[in-house]
């Protein structure tokens, strides 16, 4: 069997035709848009965890559509020529370049797991031991706070003294509860004063603090539970990740030269 020369030319050209058409999205206008935009818009969408189906990928091919057409009449109005334009395009860059340099040095510096059990660590022995559930009526005057235990020792009920006189605006609608929390979570004085309480015990003179007089009453004694390590492993890795980025920033500052 012959092929003629026309023949073999049509065949390239329909072969050649298809395989650019392979790698195109669309033609618009007579200009080729490539399919690898496409492809960045749904690593977008994919590190952000919404689902790829083929209603999402019918929009992305129409959003990469418009966006060459509104690109091609931006171009024949001169707009890349434009001052603003420019300066606008200066700050695009400057952003994604520092946004890269700083997943390259994450990616070059990662947390290993041996520095965050030792967070781990660390963060248990800083709150391991007793954890209390402690109410407070917070303030102004001494008086006020030496009447308050006074009221409580006839009969008082500390939730409604708590509701009407304390000052203190998060604990006060709940009647002073301040729910679980281990004693250096407070403020030194208010600390002393709670630990020395057993359960149920009020506190027998009013404790001085910055915010101001503080009746403390403890209604519960338990020891802390610690959260398992691979509970909290994520969110470790990512505090101690961001503090790392954030000393990396700091030194490039502090060794650049600046007049």
């Amino acid at each position: 069997m012959k092929f003629s020369l026309t023949a073999l030319t049509a065949a390239v050209l329909i072969t050649t035709a298809s395989w650019a058409s392979a790698q195109n999205l669309a033609i618009v206008n007579g200009k080729a848009v490539p399919t690898s935009r496409m492809a960045l818009l749904e690593q977008q969408i994919a590190a952000s965890g919404r689902p790829i189906d083929d209603t999402v990928r019918a929009q992305l091919k129409e959003e990469v559509v418009l966006r060459e057409i509104f690109m091609q009449e931006a171009e024949k109005r001169g707009i890349g020529a434009t001052s603003d334009f420019k300066a606008q395009m200066d700050l695009a860059r400057q952003t994604i370049m520092i946004r890269s340099l700083f997943t390259d040095f994450q990616k070059k510096n990662p947390v290993t797991d041996a520095e965050i059990k030792a967070e781990y660590d660390k963060f248990v022995a800083a709150n391991s031991g007793k954890e209390y559930r402690a109410r407070h009526i917070l303030v102004e005057k001494e008086d006020e706070a030496k009447a308050i235990i006074a009221s409580l020792k006839k009969g008082g009920k500390f939730e409604e003294i708590a509701k009407k006189q304390s000052k203190d605006p998060g604990s006060g609608a709940n009647g002073g509860d301040l729910d679980w929390a281990a004693a250096a979570s407070y403020v030194p004085e208010f600390s002393a004063a709670m630990v020395k309480l057993e359960k149920g015990q009020l506190t027998p003179e009013p404790v001085k603090t910055q915010f101001g007089y503080h009746v403390i009453r403890v209604d519960d004694v338990r020891t802390a539970e610690m959260p398992k390590f691979e509970e909290i492993k994520p969110q470790i890795a990512q505090q101690m990740g961001q503090q790392k980025l954030q000393e990396f920033q700091k030194g490039l500052r502090d060794k650049a030269k600046i007049q």
